[in-house]
């Protein structure tokens, strides 16, 4: 362990003294108190204070990732390239701590400066509402502008809400009847006979109708969503409904009149005992946009139970329709901001261990530029490797079944940067898991990082370091 120890040490001391380490060192202390006062979102002090975090702290993430990239190979190759390695390997030093040092002193650096940087960010965020100048008016419609406002910022973006989504109705039975029933009246295309492909998209064409009218009411109908085991951080806080109308046939405003009622249900269902209130709302939205209601928090039970209760009123003349991934869900604060941002930047560490890992790797076969440039190459791809993913879904039966088994395995294989993105939770101030955190860890770390590494010390240990001539 001194041997790791010693290698880790000289390695962060050899990055420190690369000039592109202090040129981003030097840009990031630069350009985040920048960002904090050059960008405005939009006018508000919520949305100053989404746009800082989102660039700030994706500048961070990018040029820290950069810099693990470069380091990561740097130290290695270069190593060989100025015969150092010799040195070092003639001592009481093994091929496999030589590299597992180098690993370590990256990763030592990158956590380092992950912390500096985001600690920045975290200081200049907290501070920005007390610095921003919410108004120009009198002093006592300014104090309570700046109090509705700093209202606001606790309830949507100094939180961490979690997200309570109606469970997907389960529809196999009857897609499996509704296919049956076609068959046997010879109502099927032909192609969905004679062909297995076309078989299993008619079959998942029918099974998304059929889920949509799960979330579809009539007019005059109602629609029931129960949520159990609910348990917010403070039951005194409120807890927000957010919703999104589709409809069948556009009304003539494009607005729907919908009464919402939110509570324990269960009075009704089973006639019991009025322990809970029940909130009920009555209003008149636009479609296809997202909307939000406030309900306060002694609306869930004490057993963690809530209702929710749609009624599309006869006022309306269309069906109303919720859509699978954001047609309804209800926010309640679970965390803290501060424990949340924590726990993105922990997801950010994973990201440079994932780099660091992979610019080892490539140093034990490859020279630096090569190194770095296929690097580059699996950062971005993992960055969009969702956006890959679904593109190839478009693609026709030939090319999408060429890349069905050619890219697509090898873009699994690489960590889904996307979808652990921070931004995507504390901008929203979407509660970040621990759970995600784990999966996160194992599938980032201790798989996908720990093979890299694993690889790349077979292969240093087979690499021919020097010949011998005689």
């Amino acid at each position: 362990m001194h041997s790791i120890w010693a290698v880790a040490v000289n390695t962060v001391k050899q990055a420190l003294r690369l000039k592109i380490a202090a040129v981003f060192i030097i840009l990031l202390l630069v350009l985040l108190p920048l960002m904090s006062v050059v960008m405005t979102g939009d006018g508000t002090v919520k949305g100053r204070l989404q746009t800082f975090v989102s660039y700030g702290l994706s500048l961070a993430n990018l040029l820290l990732c950069l810099l693990t990239i470069i380091v990561a190979v740097y130290s290695v190759t270069s190593d060989f390239q100025d015969r150092q390695v010799y040195t070092v390997l003639t001592k009481p030093v093994r091929r496999c701590q030589f590299l597992l040092g180098k690993l370590l002193g990256v990763i030592l650096l990158g956590a380092a400066l992950l912390v500096l940087f985001s600690t920045i960010v975290y200081a200049i965020t907290i501070s920005m509402p007390r610095l921003a100048d919410v108004g120009k008016t009198e002093s006592a419609r300014r104090s309570v502008a700046k109090a509705v406002e700093r209202r606001r910022l606790d309830d949507e973006f100094f939180t961490a809400r979690a997200s309570l989504r109606p469970a997907e109705p389960d529809v196999s039975k009857e897609v499996e009847e509704t296919y049956k029933r076609l068959e046997k009246n010879r109502q099927l295309p032909q192609d969905v006979l004679e062909d297995e492909r076309s078989r299993r998209s008619y079959i998942a064409a029918l099974t998304r109708r059929k889920k949509i009218g799960k979330r579809a009411v009539s007019v005059g109908e109602d629609l029931v969503w129960e949520f159990y085991d609910v348990k917010p951080l403070d039951p005194n806080k409120h807890l927000f409904l957010r919703f999104k109308y589709d409809v069948s046939v556009n009304p003539p405003d494009l607005c729907v009149f919908g009464r919402w009622e939110i509570g324990d249900y269960r009075q009704v269902k089973y006639g019991a005992a009025i322990e809970t209130p029940i909130y009920r709302f009555d209003r008149k939205d636009t479609i296809r946009t997202f909307h939000e209601i406030e309900v306060p928090g002694d609306a869930i039970t004490d057993d963690g139970y809530l209702a929710v209760r749609f009624v599309n009123v006869p006022l309306n003349d269309t069906v109303v329709v919720f859509g699978p991934q954001d047609g309804m869900e209800v926010l309640y604060k679970a965390d803290t901001f501060t424990v949340n941002f924590i726990r993105a930047v922990i997801l950010i560490f994973f990201r440079l261990i994932f780099l660091a890992g992979l610019g080892v790797l490539a140093s034990t076969f490859l020279s630096f530029p090569v190194a770095v440039l296929l690097c580059l190459v699996v950062f971005f791809t993992a960055t969009i490797s969702g956006f890959c993913l679904e593109s190839f879904k478009v693609l026709g039966d030939s090319a999408g079944f060429v890349y069905s088994y050619t890219l697509r395995p090898l873009i699994h294989l690489l960590p889904r940067f996307d979808k652990f993105n921070p931004s995507n939770f504390l901008i929203p101030g979407r509660l970040l898991s621990w759970t995600l955190l784990a999966e996160a860890a194992g599938l980032m770390v201790c798989v996908k990082a720990g093979l890299l590494v694993l690889l790349g010390l077979l292969i240093f240990s087979y690499r021919e370091i020097a010949k011998i001539i005689v």
